[in-house]
């Protein structure tokens, strides 16, 4: 113990020293331990170039897309893109699978679009995609650990950037994409398209109107027994997602639960995330499913040691102490859920199914009666106003067709995005926070402030002001 506090010191020490340098403390060089690591975590690198908070750009009354990655995210973006109509126009399309081109350019013409360029095979045909001249925006829906570059790469080259969640799942890449944004002064934004969903919006309403009262927590999370995917030799390109959970521990997938909850809270907008506690459960399910696989030619047959535990709880505690638990689970037979629940000093949610209750109501929820028309009357506005196209297009009960709708909308009338990329990194980092934190025996780590201070400004969502 005495050793550990000593370094502790040392480290601190070496961090005021760098402080002092305008330099970060403790290379990798001298020291990678994870004590270090999770000293130096919130270290924020020097700006290379100006805040994009609130960037806006001209108006673009027709939004031209190109698209990296067709498969499954990414098939039913380009559709969903399409059905924006003369609002956005699809460019080009990119995939390593010719199948998926071929499919998507099939689909494509027979909705009357002939004049789309088609990229695929090598490797990094994206790239050659991304420097085209006539492209306004590039939508990213690849394995995970192609969002960075290809998020780098696009606005390098001009080009605004939608990423699939996560946008990153490392410091060093969050970072890149903050930097890259400032650098280049275009949009970087992650498609969290949880945050478009009815009942989220619904609850956005009623937070920002004060029905809740001061908000004091939260629990959220991602809960979706994904194992039959996981092992599947077809379902993810190269069979990606479950390499993830091989080889990394930790909350691996975040954002879909705490992206409202962020919202809700004003996380970069007045609050913000401060530091974590993260521990996971023993891992067993992929253990024990991959011994009874049929498949003997599944590299992943009688596989054991997968890094990811079964479950992951990860404590937030914000600025202004809030508190949020995040969880992570794609490997039990516990039911799909988000949870979304908020509470506030003045009323209760609790999510799947959803319910609702008021101060002083006692033991229950609200009645059938009273919840709809408090959903009804906190109904968010786009919700109600895009009714019919959101019934005709769907996409996870219509929030995939918001987020792509409002991402468009937003270019045409030159307003600010919904969602920035300190949003994007912010929620991103719980993953590698949460990695530290169960590597340092369960240890708090202290978020890096993307914003480098602009955190403090309280300011309205767009889904709040510009609808």
């Amino acid at each position: 113990m005495k050793n550990f506090l000593e370094r502790r010191s040392f480290l601190k020490a070496s961090a005021a020293i760098g402080s002092a340098l305008g330099l970060p403390f403790i290379s990798k060089a001298n020291n990678n331990s994870v004590e270090a690591q999770i000293e130096r975590a919130n270290f924020a690198p020097k700006p290379v170039g100006k805040s994009v908070i609130g960037l806006k750009m001209p108006p673009i009354a027709q939004v031209r897309v190109a698209f990296i990655g067709v498969g499954n995210r990414g098939s039913g973006h380009v559709k969903l893109v399409h059905a924006c109509g003369t609002k956005a126009k699809i460019v080009a399309v990119c995939d390593i699978q010719e199948r998926y081109t071929n499919r998507t350019k099939q689909w494509l013409e027979k909705q009357g679009v002939n004049d789309v360029a088609y990229y695929h095979t090598k490797v990094d045909a994206w790239k050659e995609m991304c420097r085209r001249d006539d492209i306004d925006l590039v939508i990213i829906a690849t394995p995970w650990e192609d969002h960075v570059p290809m998020c780098v790469y696009a606005m390098q080259q001009g080009k605004h950037a939608a990423t699939e969640v996560p946008a990153a799942y490392t410091l060093e890449d969050c970072w890149k994409l903050v930097n890259t944004a400032e650098q280049t002064q275009r949009n970087c934004m992650m498609l969290e398209n949880v945050c478009y969903g009815d009942e989220e919006l619904w609850l956005l309403n009623m937070a920002n109107e004060g029905l809740f009262g001061t908000l004091t927590y939260a629990e959220c999370g991602y809960i979706h027994d994904l194992r039959e995917m996981l092992f599947s030799k077809t379902d993810y390109y190269n069979m990606w997602r479950i390499r993830h959970n091989y080889a990394r521990d930790g909350n691996l997938y975040p954002m879909h639960g705490l992206g409202p909850v962020a919202q809700y809270m004003n996380i970069d907008r007045g609050d913000r995330f401060n530091h974590l506690v993260s521990m996971s459960s023993l891992e067993a399910s992929l253990s024990e499913d991959s011994t009874v696989m049929t498949d003997p030619t599944n590299e992943f047959h009688g596989r054991k040691g997968f890094k990811k535990g079964d479950m992951n709880n990860t404590l937030i505690k914000t600025h202004l102490g809030r508190s949020i638990l995040v969880q992570h689970d794609i490997v039990t037979a516990r039911p799909y859920s988000r949870i979304n629940m908020l509470a506030g000093t003045k009323a209760f949610h609790m999510g799947y199914p959803s319910h609702f209750s008021k101060k002083g109501q006692g033991h229950g929820f609200l009645k059938e009666e009273e919840y709809k028309a408090l959903r009804e009357q906190y109904k968010h506005p786009i919700w109600a106003k895009m009714k019919d196209e959101i019934e005709k297009n769907g996409g996870h009960g219509g929030m995939d067709f918001v987020l792509i709708y409002r991402l468009i909308d937003c270019f045409n009338r030159g307003t600010s995005l919904d969602m920035d990329v300190y949003d994007a990194a912010s929620w991103s980092s719980v993953t590698p926070l949460s990695a530290l934190s169960i590597q340092g025996g369960n240890a708090p780590v202290k978020f890096p402030d993307f914003t480098r201070g602009r955190w403090k400004e309280a300011r309205k969502l767009g889904m709040l002001v510009n609808v």
